[in-house]
């Protein structure tokens, strides 16, 4: 079995087929996020933090497959340590302190723990792929979130511009007609 197939059936066995999300279960709507990433070019480890980005719950989406404090090394057996790091960052991203200034202090407050780091271009580009993509999707398929997702979308990607993959950034013009 391959690392994402292995992935796969670990998040089944974490109950990810049973919890409601945008467009079905959170299931589907994770192996819509890998494969959208995927077909934009991202790399493995991007492909699978992209199936497992909410494994510890998020800022948007509070339920979670894994304990934060007691089962990263689980996840991270599974998917190695540089995805481990971006589904942690994802899912401790406090969205109101991080994501308005990111492309001007590149900067992820986490709220589990209140702390900042400082991330390099390629971990900026890695989670603001994941976070555009993530949303596209969530926009895509939960009709009632979409004016708020459509002016959320419309105000950020002017700031993240330079940060995130020029397949990324034409991707989300073409879906949001811009």
């Amino acid at each position: 079995m391959s690392t994402f197939q292995d992935l796969g059936s670990l998040l089944l066995v974490r109950g990810a087929d049973e919890l409601d999300h945008a467009g079905g279960t959170l299931y589907v709507h994770l192996h819509r996020v890998a494969k959208r990433l995927g077909s934009l070019g991202a790399s493995e480890s991007l492909i699978l933090a992209g199936l497992a980005h909410a494994a510890y719950g998020t800022d948007g989406f509070p339920t979670h497959l894994f304990d934060w404090q007691q089962e990263r090394p689980v996840l991270e057996a599974v998917i190695g340590p540089e995805a481990e790091l971006l589904v942690y960052r994802y899912g401790a991203c406090d969205r109101e302190t991080t994501w308005r200034d990111l492309a001007e202090h590149n900067t992820v407050t986490d709220r589990f723990t209140g702390t900042s780091e400082e991330l390099s271009t390629e971990e900026l580009r890695d989670f603001v792929d994941l976070t555009i993509v993530n949303e596209l999707d969530v926009l895509d398929h939960a009709p009632d979130l979409k004016p708020k997702l459509h002016a959320f979308l419309q105000e950020q990607l002017p700031r993240w511009q330079s940060l995130t993959s020029p397949a990324v950034l034409a991707d989300a013009h073409r879906s949001m007609d811009l």
